[in-house]
């Protein structure tokens, strides 16, 4: 929680104001409004396909990376490439669906609400136009996504399989990829952007498993990717008579309108690109230190063990109450190892917490008790001190009753245990 807060903060005081100045006010370089706007265009974000989305979704590629993925994701509990990546699904597919439809009920707030007044000009048109073209290409993303998913899977399984989790993600692909370009694409426009938007969202997610990294919430091909391809779309798609209209500018619009024109102006796409490639710069070079830095403290990532029984057990402290669901999940014995590991592993950290000006040392991010862990953490820093150990070894006579039992845990939770130790 406490490295949720920390880049919660940093990128709302850091990361974010420089972008939004940058494209969204008058003297931002990218800014359409800008007296000398960027090669007389500027960039046309108009609700915030790379501001908000690319930027947040570029966050996540850079978090992912650091964090790196969950434990049983792609790897067993010793660090083996698993044949197959074990499926984490959602407790509850209904509170997915709810959720969906209440952020695509959200987003006609979120676009058209971008105009900012009614009253100016012919804006009440502009809300309308927008309102429609997030329809168009949210229900195009949905299609398109359940369209491929589909024959993906009767062609990998030889059975139709209609998978939701799918269809929501490109249905959130097609609302961020038309974010940036809603007020000024015509409406098939809208939805050609929207299917492109669903087929890339399939198709980078199945590279992102295929690649081992572990996007729990589809964050990096819903966000990013549509991002990036709803800024590209404004440099091709936007219209003459809507740039006019809502940027009081027409001179330089969508590349393939241009071609119309007979001039292939392709300015526009070039400042869109100019500041993708901006965005991404910024949020790499501020972030990337930043998680790295949370990572090397140990604060980025949960507790190993808390991995294996459950994050709900570490956070909501029901530990008792969940023991017996949790048995069926791991074969008996085994599960009640984590179990009494973890239970261990608490009363260290709070030991550690209440003797720690004392000893000198630091609070561990791994169990201690055995000496090939000395030294060693789950989060890659050096973290454990002799003289800890021996207080410990000291004070805690029922651990060391349960010695054995806890470094077998241990082993296959952290994996840098013996690798012939039976478990």
């Amino acid at each position: 929680m406490s490295a949720y807060g920390a880049y919660s903060i940093m990128l709302a005081a850091f990361v974010y104001p420089v972008v939004v100045h940058s494209i969204w006010s008058s003297e931002g370089f990218l800014s359409p409004h800008n007296p000398n706007p960027l090669w007389g265009s500027g960039m046309i974000d108009f609700a915030g396909g790379s501001v908000v989305h690319l930027t947040g979704g570029m966050t996540a590629l850079i978090a992912t990376k650091i964090l790196g993925p969950r434990t049983g994701r792609f790897y067993d509990l010793r660090g083996k490439v698993l044949e197959q990546p074990k499926e984490f699904p959602g407790h509850s597919l209904a509170l997915q669906c709810l959720g969906t439809f209440i952020l695509w009920f959200g987003w006609y707030g979120f676009n058209a609400g971008s105009i900012i007044s009614l009253t100016l000009d012919d804006h009440y048109l502009v809300v309308s136009h927008t309102a429609i073209n997030t329809t168009l290409s949210a229900a195009a993303g949905c299609v398109m996504t359940l369209f491929l998913s589909t024959i993906l899977s009767e062609h990998l399984t030889g059975e139709i399989t209609f998978n939701l989790q799918y269809t929501m993600n490109g249905c959130l692909s097609g609302l961020v990829a038309i974010t940036a370009g809603c007020s000024v694409v015509e409406s098939w426009a809208s939805i050609v952007i929207g299917l492109v938007a669903g087929a890339l969202y399939l198709g980078v997610s199945k590279l992102l498993v295929r690649r081992r990294i572990d996007d729990a919430v589809d964050a990096i091909p819903v966000h990013m990717i549509n991002g990036i391809w709803g800024t590209i779309s404004v440099g091709l798609f936007a219209e003459p008579t809507l740039m006019k209209t809502v940027y009081k500018n027409s001179t330089h619009v969508g590349w393939f309108y241009s071609w119309g024109r007979g001039s292939a102006d392709a300015t526009l796409l070039a400042c869109q690109l100019v500041g993708i490639l901006f965005v991404i710069g910024w949020v790499v070079g501020t972030m990337t230190p930043f998680f790295w830095m949370l990572h090397y403290f140990g604060f980025l990532r949960a507790d190993s063990l808390e991995e294996v029984v459950g994050l709900d057990i570490g956070y909501t402290g029901g530990f008792r109450k969940h023991r017996d669901s949790l048995n069926f999940e791991l074969e008996g014995k085994k599960m009640d190892g984590y179990l009494e590991e973890y239970e261990h592993r608490k009363r260290e950290k709070a030991y550690f917490k209440k003797n720690n000006d004392r000893m000198g040392g630091s609070l561990p991010a791994s169990s201690i008790h055995q000496e090939s862990l000395h030294g060693n953490s789950y989060h890659g820093r050096r973290i454990i001190t002799s003289n800890m150990i021996e207080s410990l070894d000291t004070i805690s006579n029922e651990r060391m009753e349960n010695n054995n039992a806890s470094e077998i845990a241990n082993d296959a939770a952290v994996g840098n245990g013996s690798q012939d130790r039976a478990v």
